[in-house]
């Protein structure tokens, strides 16, 4: 009886606590089904305030260029760099024709505004760089080297200019700025020698000549007169030099030069030219 007794007891001891330990089972259960619901609404309420957050982040006015970028010269949103030949007065005027994108600036598009200044014949490459915050663009371009420019007599400023890869440029970008140093050339272009038909290997023949009579004079030359291709004349600070064709033998003829040169400065006479076209002569003609 006790044996029995003690046993119906013990099952009752087992019972109260299979339930208790279901019982916290249960409570176990539901606490992470809590955790899990309050872990999925956070989930849903962060991915929305991201959501908003980029949307409103695309949607900032900083992501956009300003619609009057184009019309100020001034512009906060626009930087122009290397421009020393054409103006950024030009630049702007072209580009008032594109139409600014209407997207946020890592979209934008400038393959049509590198187009548009590429038609500028003294600019040879055009960057275009895209900022944000605020938006705004840096246009960098580099310009063709100014080589020889044209004029059609000594007292007249120049018309028009070679670059070094042989592209003549007209007066529109003209005056060149005082840090360009091209060599001065007089020509009419209609009377023998069009220079609008000159190539860069006529142009390197043309600066090789001024070269080299700079070696032998030890002098600048201050431009070379080519309006009659058949009669040449190169002048030096100290003397005009009549050289004559510019055949095979122009070159050994100007490598009399330094012989001369000291007679000249001995001179009193206005010296009218330095007459280097004949083989085995040459003279000094005085101005009456």
């Amino acid at each position: 009886m006790e044996e029995e007794k003690y046993s119906q007891q013990n099952e009752i001891v087992d019972g109260k606590r299979l339930v208790k330990k279901m019982q916290r089972s249960r409570q176990v259960r539901q606490g992470r089904k809590r955790q899990n619901a309050f872990r999925s609404f956070m989930c849903l309420f962060v991915n929305i305030i991201l959501i908003v957050t980029l949307v409103y982040a695309v949607k900032m006015p900083q992501w956009y260029l300003d619609k009057n970028i184009f019309t100020h010269p001034d512009s906060a949103t626009l930087e122009i760099l290397n421009n020393n030949i054409v103006s950024t007065s030009k630049i702007l005027t072209a580009l008032k024709t594109e139409k600014v994108p209407d997207v946020p600036i890592y979209m934008a598009k400038t393959k049509n505004l590198e187009d548009k200044l590429m038609q500028f014949a003294p600019i040879e490459e055009v960057y275009i760089r895209r900022y944000a915050f605020p938006a705004r663009l840096q246009i960098i371009v580099r310009e063709r080297e100014p080589f020889v420019s044209i004029s059609p007599d000594v007292n007249v400023a120049p018309i028009a200019f070679f670059t070094r890869d042989g592209k003549l440029i007209g007066r529109e970008y003209l005056p060149l700025k005082k840090e360009y140093k091209t060599l001065k050339v007089l020509s009419y272009g209609n009377k023998g020698d069009d220079y609008s038909k000159w190539d860069v290997k006529k142009l390197l023949k043309i600066d090789n000549l001024a070269k080299y009579i700079e070696t032998y004079s030890k002098e600048p030359v201050e431009y070379v007169d080519l309006r009659n291709p058949e009669d040449v004349y190169v002048k030096i600070k100290s003397v005009n030099i009549r050289l004559g064709r510019l055949d095979e033998n122009a070159y050994e003829r100007i490598k009399r030069i330094p012989s001369i040169i000291p007679q000249i400065q001995l001179m009193d006479s206005k010296i009218k030219y330095l007459d280097l076209r004949w083989e085995d002569t040459n003279y000094l003609k005085l101005d009456e």
